[in-house]
């Protein structure tokens, strides 16, 4: 474990204040969970993402939907991709601004002209739709198709966002 020389009190209702630059380094937003884990003396805190809790209904819609469309599919959460219908060296990579700006806005992107996208040092270019997968308590991620020529999955993309939400509603 490594130490980071911070102290900090617990106030009357047993809270303590998370210093702001451990926060950034850890990209730790507001209104985010933490997972408590105890270590034998120790607490031990680490962010907490429900959609890890469903990465197998995930790989299977993607498998299967990869199978029917002539579309690379992919799903993030908050940080970076987790299933990948194609291309396993995606997976664990960042997601970049544009793309985390999508899940915090709630907003989706459907592009009409070839664009690419960075996952870190990975380029991948071709025709985006983009929707964000929204639970009843926050926006976990992203369902990302990519087409080599323009499609029109908005509804089929929105669907699979819709299934994966309502999967974090059930647990």
């Amino acid at each position: 474990m490594k130490t980071t020389g911070v102290t900090r009190k617990i106030d009357e209702l047993g809270r303590i204040v998370i210093p702001k630059e451990i926060r950034r380094n850890l990209s730790i937003r507001d209104g985010e969970n933490l997972e408590i884990f105890i270590d034998n003396d120790a607490i031990c805190l680490k962010k907490h993402f429900q959609i890890h809790s469903f990465l197998e209904i995930g790989n299977k819609l993607i498998n299967l939907l990869s199978s029917l469309i002539d579309a690379e599919i992919y799903i993030t959460d908050r940080e970076k991709v987790i299933c990948s219908s194609i291309k396993s060296n995606i997976i664990n990579k960042n997601i970049n601004g544009k793309l985390i700006n999508l899940i915090d806005e709630r907003e989706s992107f459907f592009s009409v002209e070839a664009e690419t996208i960075n996952f870190e040092n990975e380029k991948i270019n071709g025709y985006f739709s983009i929707v964000p997968i929204i639970s009843s308590i926050d926006s976990l991620g992203l369902v990302i198709f990519n087409s080599k020529r323009y499609e029109d999955y908005k509804l089929l993309i929105k669907l699979i966002a819709k299934i994966l939400a309502d999967k974090v509603d059930i647990c």
